[in-house]
Order: C-alpha cells, then sequence, then structure tokens
C-alpha cells in the first residue's frame, strides 16, 4: 500500500507523543506525586495509532484499563489526560476517574473501565445504534488477551456477526494476563482463529508494526463501513513497563515474571525505534527532523505536568455528588 508522507508523519507523531506521555509518567510515580494506579502503553503504541488512524470523528472507541494510548490517538485532550493521571479537577475526567477512566465524547473515544472485558457489551451497543442510525459509522473495542477468556467477549461476537454490525474487536495481546503467560491460560495462543468461528473477517497483525496494523485496519473499517462487520484484529505486542506502575524491575533488580531474555528481545522490536529506521530508509525524514520532533514533543508535555502540579485537585465533601448527575 502506498502511503503518503503527511500519513507516515502523523503516524510517527502519535506514536512518538503516546511513548513520551508515558514515560513522563514514571519519575511523579515513583516519587508519589502520582497515587492512582497507572498502567503504561509504552510499546504497544502502534495499535492505538494504527487502528485510530483509519477512524473518523464521529467513530467510537472503548478501552480498558491501558487506555491512554487509545485515548490520544482518537483524538483526547494531551493536557486532560496528563491532568486526570494526576486526579486533577481539570482533567478528562474532572478528576474523578484517574488512569483507568478517560473519557473524550467530543472525538469518539467513549471511555475506558478497568474491569476485564467490561467495555466490550459497550462497544457492540454502540455499533448496534450506528448500525440503526445507518450513519456509516464504526465502533471499536480495545481489550488485551486476558478478556479473551472472558465470556462477555465471544457472545458480543456472536451477536455482532448475526445482525452484521460495524464492530472492530481489537485485541491488544501482550501474552501476559497481569503476570500469567498466554500459554497457562489459553489452549491455542492464536486468539484470532477463535474468531474465525463466528463467520467473521479475522486476522492476525504484527502488533509492533504500525503499518501492517493500519493496513488490516483500513481493510476491516471498510468491511464495516459497506455493512459487513464485524471484524476481529489479534495484534500481537509487548509492553514494555510493569503491569501497573513504570517497571517490575527498577534500581537494576529482576523481579518481573517474564524472562529478562524475552524482554530483552521485546525491546529490539520497538515499535517506534523500528519505524524511524524505515522513515529514513525511504528517505521520508532524517535524523535531525526525528530529533526535533523529540525535543517539541518533551518540553510540550514536560511543560504541561508543570502547569498541572499547580492545579487544584476535586473539592472536599461539598463536591462529592458533582458530576455523578446530570445536570
Amino acid at each position: 500500500m502506498a502511503y503518503s508522507v503527511k500519513t507516515l508523519k502523523l503516524l510517527y507523531q502519535m506514536m512518538l507523543r503516546i511513548r513520551i506521555c508515558e514515560e513522563s509518567f514514571i519519575e511523579p510515580i515513583l516519587n508519589r506525586e502520582i497515587l492512582c494506579p497507572v498502567h503504561l502503553y509504552t510499546g504497544e503504541e502502534a495499535v492505538a495509532v494504527g487502528v485510530c488512524a483509519n477512524l473518523e470523528k464521529k467513530d467510537k472507541i472503548f478501552g480498558s484499563h491501558r487506555s491512554h494510548g487509545h485515548y490520544l490517538a482518537k483524538g483526547g485532550d494531551l493536557k486532560e489526560l496528563i491532568a486526570e493521571v494526576y486526579c486533577r479537577g481539570n482533567g478528562c475526567s474532572r478528576g474523578r476517574g484517574g488512569s483507568m477512566h478517560v473519557i473524550s465524547p467530543e472525538t469518539g473515544m467513549l471511555g475506558s473501565a478497568p474491569i476485564v472485558g467490561g467495555t466490550i457489551s459497550l462497544a457492540l451497543g454502540a455499533s448496534l445504534a450506528c448500525s440503526i442510525q445507518n450513519d456509516q459509522s464504526v465502533a471499536v473495542s480495545f481489550f488485551g488477551d486476558g478478556a479473551s477468556g472472558e465470556g462477555v467477549l465471544w457472545e458480543c461476537v456472536n451477536f455482532a456477526s448475526l445482525k452484521k454490525l460495524p464492530i472492530i474487536f481489537v485485541c491488544e495481546n501482550n501474552f501476559y494476563s497481569t503476570h500469567m503467560p498466554i500459554d497457562e491460560i489459553r489452549a491455542n495462543r492464536n486468539i484470532y482463529e477463535a474468531a474465525k468461528a463466528f463467520d467473521i473477517f479475522s486476522k492476525q497483525a504484527d502488533g509492533n508494526n504500525v503499518l501492517e496494523v493500519y493496513d488490516i485496519t483500513k481493510m476491516a473499517v471498510d468491511i464495516c463501513r459497506r455493512g459487513e462487520g464485524p471484524c476481529f484484529i489479534e495484534a500481537r505486542t509487548y509492553r514494555m513497563r510493569g503491569h501497573v506502575g513504570p517497571d517490575d524491575n527498577i534500581q537494576g533488580s529482576h523481579t518481573d515474571i517474564r524472562p529478562k531474555k524475552e524482554i530483552e528481545i521485546w525491546a529490539m522490536k520497538d515499535p517506534i525505534t523500528n519505524f524511524e529506521e524505515y522513515l529514513i530508509a525511504n528517505c521520508i525524514v532524517d535524523s535531525e527532523e526525528l530529533t526535533a520532533v523529540k525535543e517539541r514533543e518533551k518540553e510540550l508535555i514536560s511543560a504541561l505536568h508543570v502547569e498541572i502540579k499547580s492545579t487544584n485537585k476535586p473539592g472536599g465533601k461539598e463536591e462529592l455528588y458533582k458530576y455523578v448527575f446530570k445536570d
């Protein structure tokens, strides 16, 4: 597939923004300036970016406990995301949700939740609404490999197939459900093969290759917009940080249940580093331009941290019921 220079640069910039934003949380977490649980998306950026680059503003997405990348890739406000992780009143959930409850209705990011598989049925409902309204929009459900053991996923896939709903189920398979290796919980690690039983378009993608994710998602979106959906994409990827928090291996000790060699192998498959090599090899950008983009993003995000730390947290008990009910 041919890609415009503009598309390639946008894919890179968004992956880079997600990476720098995620890594910027490490120090304040370790310093206990951020106290809510934070599931970092470092290493999985190509999935959210490759999928969302094919979507329009009217399309809806739903996330999981690890959804900063989904939020940003769909157009969510960077400042509001950082503020929400700090639980500040100007966050995207007004400081009430923290890292695992991010939302941006104005851009089509309709929410995330920490319950495994908890938003899959919500995405199904959104796709049913899209079908009834016949507005050519698509719903996307992001979930991890752990959710493949939840009955609600396959109930939703079956219903979506029966009704030909415009929904894309995106399984971000990083091979670990919290700390349990996939081979200890699944008889077949190829999750996309299970979806084929429901007579739908189902593909496995290299989740660290943003262009492969982009191409497969484009096929899926076209199928959904033609009324021939649903679709299922298993994106194989790897998180480079701990399940929750910055790292399981801080201060030089290896406490991660994952083998050290395995982590090193996946580090060589870094989606951003590999895409940088692709861009340079194809004369899309040079190393100086990449450095400039990195510095701009680092400065922007660093400045936002300083600004947000000076803002207020939600008020006291007088605000306890604020935003609970619609005014």
